[in-house]
């Protein structure tokens, strides 16, 4: 670990340092304005929920990554309590997220509390509300919670957070005003169709930020897997972060870092840019590899199951175990579904009742998290 970290801070120092040479700027790792807030985060950010060791966070932030995501039910609260130890020393330096999944005011003012004293900071720059895909789950009474937490000097912007129900959350957030911040899956097996919409609530002055950039993670398989042998091209995962990051409209972007390997790779690859000839055709291949397995949060399949499962998240929970190695993670999620929704099961239907225009096995992939968490 030591060599790997020395390695990747030689590295990536000399990246930075290389602003004072006639052809640096391009290595420089860039950053854009967040909304209105006037924060300044760098393109690349860093997902905190997988990752189990601090020192990969600590030298993310010694190469000049300023932006650090987190959330109160990541590793059952131990993921805020890692970050903020982590990043104690250099608080005042960078920019530390946070998001409730709270679904009443009490819920989530008391949550707002326990993340300040796990983080050992006396205010979070962004404070979400955390996976909202629809507007029935922001009620007014959570967005008074957080103005009130803002006048309190306990968050400093106001956002949203959300998998699914992209253009119907797009439209009711930037309509409301009452957000600064959005944070949204958003990779390359995403319609060009929401483009718009973002750009829309980006020139009204709402925050950008991209999670689920990988499309389904795959990186973390083990080299002679099945599923790294299939998914994990070499570059490919390189090539996903860079065609979101190249949008200007969105303004930082939170790829889950898991060692200092990947660290190194997505440090390198924002630096490098997205090049169409190489990148474009990477991504068309691992399109074409995934369309069976990764669902990409359109919500058509919404209400589609006769027995009320809440098909794009089931399979999500899937690509946490599959695509990000995080099997105790998925199953959590999973055993937090209503009990009847657990019992069910894809074969005891004659047929799936569900479509999925981009080509999902949803009967296999429902199966899957079925036989893997029930």
């Amino acid at each position: 670990m030591a060599g790997t970290r020395r390695g990747f801070l030689a590295g990536s120092m000399a990246l930075m340092g290389a602003r004072n040479m006639s052809a640096a700027p391009a290595m420089e790792m860039p950053k854009r304005t967040l909304g209105k807030t006037g924060l300044k985060p760098t393109v690349l950010g860093f997902g905190c929920m997988t990752t189990s060791d601090a020192s990969v966070i600590e030298q993310a932030a010694d190469a000049g990554i300023n932006w650090f995501d987190t959330a109160r039910g990541y590793q059952n609260g131990n993921n805020e309590r890692m970050v903020g130890a982590a990043l104690k020393s250099r608080r005042d330096k960078l920019h530390i997220t946070s998001k409730t999944p709270g679904r009443t005011k009490a819920d989530v003012v008391a949550h707002l509390d326990t993340t300040l004293k796990e983080l050992q900071t006396d205010h979070i720059d962004v404070w979400y509300l955390h996976s909202r895909s629809n507007p029935a789950a922001c009620p007014d009474e959570l967005f008074d919670a957080q103005d009130e937490a803002v006048k309190a000097g306990k968050v400093r912007f106001k956002g949203v957070s959300f998998h699914s129900g992209h253009k119907e959350m797009l439209a009711f957030l930037t309509e409301k005003k009452r957000t600064d911040v959005i944070l949204m899956s958003y990779n390359f097996t995403m319609a060009e169709t929401l483009d718009p919409l973002i750009e829309k609530a980006s020139a009204a002055g709402i925050g950008m930020v991209a999670m689920k950039v990988m499309a389904g993670g795959f990186r973390s398989n083990k080299p002679g897997s099945p599923m790294h042998e299939k998914l994990s091209k070499d570059g490919t995962m390189a090539a996903a972060l860079k065609w979101a990051v190249k949008k200007p409209f969105i303004h930082t972007s939170i790829p889950g870092i898991m060692d200092a390997d990947q660290l190194d790779e997505n440090f390198k690859a924002v630096c490098a840019g997205y090049k169409a000839d190489l990148d474009g055709k990477l991504l068309a291949a691992q399109l074409e590899r995934i369309k069976p397995l990764y669902c990409r949060m359109c919500g058509a399949c919404t209400g589609q199951c006769p027995k009320g499962l809440p098909v794009s998240d089931i399979i999500r929970y899937v690509s946490y175990a599959e695509g990000y190695g995080e099997f105790a993670m998925a199953r959590d999620h999973f055993k937090l579904l209503p009990e009847d929704l657990q019992e069910v099961r894809c074969g005891d239907c004659s047929h799936c009742a569900v479509a999925c225009p981009n080509g999902v096995r949803i009967a296999d992939r429902v199966s899957r998290a079925q036989e893997l968490f029930a």
